[in-house]
């Protein structure tokens, strides 16, 4: 079985401070990049790929938002 891609950064406390939305966008590109295989997709798979890219970022944002880190 093939292993994720390491150089998505974890995003929460921690090992991030602060997380902007640029970090949780670059985030969701990357994941959405490693799992379609495309780094650019084609025209007629665009809005796919861009609305994967929104839905990963949304659930990103939702997750740091409600996880509650022990320090």
């Amino acid at each position: 079985m093939a292993t994720m891609c390491r150089s998505i950064k974890t995003l929460r406390p921690p090992f991030q401070e602060i997380v902007t939305e640029e970090d949780v966008q670059a985030a969701a590109l990357q994941y959405v990049r490693k799992i379609s295989g495309f780094r650019a997709p084609a025209a007629h798979n665009a809005e796919a790929f861009d609305k994967a890219v929104a839905a990963v970022a949304a659930a990103t944002a939702e997750l740091l938002a409600t996880l509650q880190v022990r320090r």
